[in-house]
């Protein structure tokens, strides 16, 4: 299998005010942005530049639209990669293929998103049916974010970051934790979100616990509902 075919295609542009993060978290990707929007001059200091960031926490609560946000903020290219789609039964093959996109990246000076690392990043040794092909992956993985260049940007994401190896953690110079929102956060969210829409349609149930994305399903689905109903009455007039 070709791994550019599993490159997902996703022209959606995001800024980092349609992701809804904690204050911290945003502090810390502005300090990003800002560094490589002045690399040249950074490093004319001789200051390294920060590209290397891992993303880690609850599916649902913003890992890939920040990724996208960032890209966008930068004007360069993204190239998303789901890694639970690519584990080959040749793991050779995938180690391979995977070189490929880091070299894309590379040449490209894009935005590198990998999504679900710890489907090849587990802990050598961790797991009964580890094998020597999978352990080789992790050490080709390692070595390819050694020497990606700094003029690039790479970004990992995994709601297991207990599982990944503890040598590749350490590659990362960033890591921003994403925690499922308080139910103010997610009013907020909520109140974003609906203000889109005319007062009697925005009229739904809220739903709590949930992540960002699961509230935005459930909202439209509402919303629709409302819209659904109206069109009816209309109808039935």
């Amino acid at each position: 299998m070709n791994l550019y075919d599993l490159i997902i295609q996703d022209k959606e542009e995001v800024t980092l005010n349609d992701v809804f993060l904690e204050t911290q978290n945003k502090e810390q990707l502005m300090q990003l942005i800002k560094e490589h929007t002045y690399i040249k001059e950074l490093q004319e200091y001789g200051l390294p530049v920060n590209n290397k960031v891992f993303l880690q926490g609850r599916s649902g609560c913003g890992k890939t639209m920040t990724a996208k946000a960032i890209a966008n903020a930068l004007g360069k290219n993204i190239i998303i990669l789901n890694l639970s789609n690519i584990v080959s039964s040749r793991i050779g093959e995938t180690s391979q293929n995977i070189k490929m996109i880091f070299d894309k990246a590379s040449r490209e000076r894009s935005v590198l998103f990998l999504d679900e690392l710890d489907q090849i990043g587990k802990a050598r040794g961790s797991d009964d049916k580890d094998v020597g092909e999978m352990r080789r992956l992790v050490n080709t993985l390692i070595q390819l974010i050694d020497y990606f260049p700094d003029n690039a940007l790479l970004l990992c994401a995994t709601n297991h970051p207990e599982i990944i190896d503890t040598a590749l953690l350490r590659r990362f110079q960033l890591k921003i934790n994403y925690k499922m929102p308080s139910n103010e956060f997610l009013d907020t969210f909520y109140d974003n979100l609906l203000s889109k829409f005319p007062e009697d349609l925005n009229k739904i149930e809220r739903k709590y616990n949930i992540s960002f994305a699961e509230a935005k399903d459930h909202a439209l689905t509402l919303v629709k509902s409302n819209v659904i109903r109206k069109l009816e009455r209309n109808a039935a007039n």
